[in-house]
């Protein structure tokens, strides 16, 4: 089956072309996620996304079936006529925290939820709130709700419904234990502008009359409800892997997902959260802005490394853990495992150049990125093989230190777009024997370099400690 799948991520939109009997891509397409700067206020360019869309499908040849997979923590609120009664939310407004004080006090408990509270718009709940609160008139015509990806197969087909992935990814608005709406929807009076929870991959309905003419598809072709992003990236491995395994899925976001991993308590205070996979069932998660950190510091993507710049030598590891050269949390602050920490070169950067060259910035840089995902690994009780998802999966200093630092194998994914894959399984049923997953490779460090990781991360979590007890 060939499937056209849309990936609509924080930093980069895209749509992949997947061959569900192989597991592979044959194509993508990419541009930049457009956000406006309002008014009303910053929130992400639904018109542009969707003449992307059109026109990538319109170009890409027929398909069976078209999917959508997206980022958390996003909602498009429609009026009665199907039209958006206010703009899509960009989740990192601030705005919403005016009213936190408010929210706090009637937003459900993490026990209930699995969802910690977050800054900005990462929380659904929050967006309705403070909506609700700024634009009383346009609230008061919504009449439905819909998760990010559910408003782009409505706007395929015109047939809505959501998904618990996206609900279960820190909204406060669903209960993963019991895949029911939180006491919080009740309470809101926002139970009737819930669509139903369909499963992600069902078939939705087919191309609707206008999109056949905007694209050139086949009025065959079929859509099948979407998928949040993270939770995709899982699918092609709890279809073909034996628990326990670890999945970790990078992009603006790194998301740590943990399948079959030691009984812990989470700490929505260390932005640790119950995700909900394909098939509704929690999964121990935990999540820092991995990527956008990576960006900040580098100027780059996170699979791209400086021009002429090797993985790092042993000798300069153990040069660079000698001196005590590390990079401390965070560089964005507000989520991941050290919400309330700041960002710390424990020697100036300019210096850090003059005394050990430009490549010592990129290995501290990972050094501290790969040490932030170690500590969510620990806060998840991940356990097994470590898969690496995304962009990250093309760095190999993270990758090394991963493995060093976690002392289990790294494996890592070849596809371009992890995501699109696990949302294009969903649509063709598994066969026996399982769907091929996506094609991974083991990375296998020298013997030296592992031990150069493990002294200059355990330097890293001295002076995390040091600072943090100080």
């Amino acid at each position: 089956m060939r499937v056209a799948v849309i990936d609509l991520g924080k930093t980069n939109a895209k749509l992949a072309w997947v061959d569900t009997r192989t597991a592979t891509e044959l194509a993508v397409r990419t541009m930049a996620s457009p956000v406006r700067a309002g008014p009303p206020y910053p929130h992400l360019d639904t018109e542009a996304l969707e003449t992307f869309i059109v026109q990538a499908l319109k170009g890409g040849g027929p398909v069976d079936a078209v999917t959508v997979t997206t980022h958390g923590a996003t909602v498009a609120l429609l009026d009665d006529e199907g039209r958006l009664a206010l703009p899509v939310l960009d989740y990192e407004h601030e705005a919403p925290d005016e009213l936190a004080e408010a929210y706090d006090a009637v937003r459900p408990s993490f026990q209930a939820t699995g969802s910690p509270r977050l800054p900005g718009g990462l929380n659904i709940g929050a967006q309705l709130f403070w909506q609700r609160h700024a634009f009383a008139d346009a609230f008061s015509r919504i009449g439905t709700v819909l998760t990010w990806p559910q408003y782009w197969t409505y706007r395929l087909c015109g047939q809505c419904a959501n998904d618990p992935s996206s609900l279960g990814a820190h909204s406060d608005l669903h209960e993963p234990a019991t895949g029911r709406a939180s006491s919080l929807v009740e309470q809101q009076g926002w139970s009737a502008l819930m669509p139903p929870l369909r499963r992600s991959g069902e078939r939705l309905g087919t191309l609707s009359t206008e999109m056949l003419e905007r694209t050139g598809l086949a009025d065959t072709t079929t859509v099948h409800v979407g998928i949040h992003d993270s939770n995709a990236s899982l699918v092609p491995h709890l279809l073909t892997r034996p628990a326990p395994f670890t999945v970790v899925s990078t992009g603006t976001w790194v998301i740590v997902m943990a399948i079959g991993g030691e009984p812990v308590a989470l700490d929505p205070a260390r932005d640790t959260l119950l995700n909900v996979d394909a098939f509704a069932r929690p999964v121990p998660s935990a999540r820092f802005m991995g990527g956008r950190e990576h960006a900040m510091l580098t100027g780059r993507r996170g699979d791209r490394s400086a021009a002429g710049h090797d993985p790092a030598s042993s000798e300069l590891l153990e040069r660079l853990a000698a001196a005590s050269a590390y990079l401390l949390p965070a560089t964005v602050t507000g989520t991941g495992p050290f919400p309330d920490d700041t960002a710390a070169w424990t020697i100036e950067r300019s210096e850090l150049v003059r005394r050990f060259g430009r490549a010592a910035c990129e290995s501290v840089i990972a050094g501290y990125l790969a040490g932030v995902t170690l500590e969510s690994l620990r806060l998840t009780g991940a356990r097994g093989e470590t898969l690496v998802e995304g962009p990250f999966s093309g760095n190999p200093d993270f990758l090394h230190a991963l493995a060093a630092g976690s002392g289990r194998a790294v494996s890592l994914s070849t596809s371009s777009t992890g995501t699109s894959i696990g949302a294009a399984m969903l649509i063709e049923a598994p066969v026996s024997p399982p769907p091929t997953p996506p094609a991974m490779r083991t990375i296998e460090p020298d013997p030296r370099l592992l031990g150069a990781w493990q002294r200059y991360l355990a330097g890293w979590r001295r002076a995390l400690g040091a600072r943090r007890s100080s």
